[in-house]
């Protein structure tokens, strides 16, 4: 078996995040819930335990066996895993005087260190804990401080035992990658082997076997996930699969027959459906982000329904579900904190007889990306910004109509187009609009107007996970602004979003 490191999962935000950037080393990992550890065999060449949202000091806080591998095998706490090896042998875990989140810098860092080497003073890394190491257990030693975290690392002497308080694995700790090479490749001994082909070779070897002789109908969208997903698939079972790319009324403009005419050369079996009508039924006079989107997940599910039904012997439903689809989903117990449900997670209804495969189920988005390069799927197709699953329904804060629709549809539109002709398109990984539930006084001509709101957004990010605001040109955005009030009927304010991931999400709802 390839060697891998394990990851025991205590309901961080962020697991999903440490898997991302151990693959990134080209070294295979899996995430297992800290309750559910599985045999230790000799292919794991080392163990992390993750972040959570939980205190070591509450009662019935999740805990581990760490007496079965600690000094046995390498093992890095972080922050939550930190504070658990604290605990556990004796140390003292305290709230913090003050919320310890954000970016911070280690202004004493001990470089002889293995976990540590080729770190720099001061290096960025990112905090976020509501409790701190107060005291370390006798036998352990600080390693790194922060100037308000005095234990911002530790190393237990005569084993390669660490705890970290920070968060290596998101982009804000600058060298956190470095850390983390250190750890698996330095200190585990980890060979860098696993790459998007061997995932290819074996995803398709792994469908083949679990689908045999079976059909699949699956849904595109004509993003990266679906393609992928779709073309992974089509490797292993060729024309056993149908795909249905459904007109839900949410999509961008003119999406619709774009997508359809894009997968012409791919040699898929796709069949397009016009549900728009059963769409904006579903979600009429809903304006929780919530129920939208389990409306919109259950009108998909009819309309694969209905078209499975016209498949002879279609068993299985594909879908390009991918980890952070995962990882925002679930909820604390399994083990995750839920951010927002995703239509295309959570299972079938019992009325569905089919099965669901998701062959990108553990990939991340930059991942997808590689692997769809790696199955020559079309550049155009692999460079399109992520778009959300329920479509413009998530950015029209309130209630859905076609009317809205239209308007966002338009907005959008000019948006993305000027993105593209301004050289700008590929500078962004996610853009897009929102009309906000609010009207705005203002002055077109000599005539007041009381008209809506639509904010900008465009985000930098490389696995979806975290983000950042793109500091497009002020005079392309003035540009957008005058563009968009002056072509959309019934828009008289544009605002740019500026806000990261996090604390923001990158889509409003």
């Amino acid at each position: 078996m390839a060697q891998q490191i394990l990851i025991l999962d205590f309901g961080s935000q962020y697991t999903q995040l440490i898997a991302r950037r151990v693959r990134e080393l080209n070294v295979y990992c899996e995430i297992h819930p800290y309750n559910k550890v599985p045999e230790i065999t000799s292919d794991i060449k080392g163990i992390i335990l993750s972040g959570s949202p939980c205190s070591v000091r509450d009662e019935g806080a999740p805990d581990v066996n760490t007496d079965a591998f600690r000094g046995k095998l390498p093992l890095l706490g972080v922050c939550y895993g930190a504070q658990l090896l604290a605990s556990k042998y004796g140390g003292e875990v305290l709230p913090s005087t003050i919320r310890e989140y954000g970016r911070a810098n280690l202004d004493q860092i001990d470089l002889h260190q293995d976990l540590l080497k080729e770190m720099t003073h001061g290096s960025q890394v990112w905090m976020s804990h509501g409790d701190t190491i107060k005291e370390v257990p006798a036998g352990f030693e600080v390693i790194a401080s922060t100037e308000s975290v005095r234990v911002a690392a530790f190393k237990v002497q005569g084993e390669s035992t660490y705890g970290i308080q920070f968060h290596p694995e998101v982009t804000h700790s600058l060298e956190g990658k470095n850390l983390l090479r250190n750890f698996v490749v330095g200190i585990c001994g980890c060979s860098q082997d696993w790459t998007s082909d061997t995932f290819i070779d074996s995803t398709i070897a792994s469908l083949k076997k679990k689908i045999g002789a079976d059909k699949v109908v699956m849904g595109l969208s004509g993003g990266v996930d679906s393609s992928v997903a779709a073309t992974l698939i089509h490797r292993a079972i060729g024309e056993q699969l149908t795909c249905v790319f459904v007109d839900n009324g949410l999509l961008r403009k003119n999406e619709y027959e774009e997508v359809l005419d894009s997968y012409m050369h791919l040699g898929l079996n796709v069949i397009g459906v016009n549900a728009k009508q059963r769409f904006y039924d579903a979600l009429a006079g809903l304006t929780d982000p919530e129920a939208k989107r389990k409306a919109i997940g259950r009108a998909f599910i009819e309309v694969f329904d209905d078209e499975a039904h016209k498949i002879d012997g279609v068993k299985w439903l594909g879908q390009g579900t991918i980890y952070p689809d995962v990882i925002e989903s679930v909820s604390v117990k399994g083990p995750s904190a839920t951010i927002k449900s995703h239509h295309n997670v959570g299972g079938l209804p019992d009325f569905m007889k089919l099965s669901v495969v998701e062959p990108l189920n553990t990939l991340f988005k930059d991942e997808v990306r590689v692997v769809g390069r790696g199955l020559a799927i079309p550049e155009k197709i692999i460079g399109r910004h992520p778009f959300p699953g329920p479509g413009l329904a998530i950015r029209i804060l309130g209630d859905i109509t076609e009317e809205k629709v239209k308007t966002l549809q338009e907005v959008d539109y000019i948006f993305i187009q000027g993105l593209k002709e301004h050289g700008l398109y590929d500078q962004v990984w996610q853009a897009g609009a929102i009309l906000l539930p609010i009207q705005s006084v203002g002055v077109m001509g000599d005539e007041r107007t009381y008209e809506k709101v639509v904010a900008l957004r465009a985000v930098g990010s490389v696995d979806g996970m975290t983000a950042d605001w793109i500091h497009l040109p002020y005079e392309f955005l003035a540009k957008m602004s005058n563009d968009i009030i002056n072509r959309v009927k019934g828009v008289n304010r544009v605002v740019y979003d500026i806000s990261s991931k996090p604390p923001a999400t990158i889509e409003w709802e």
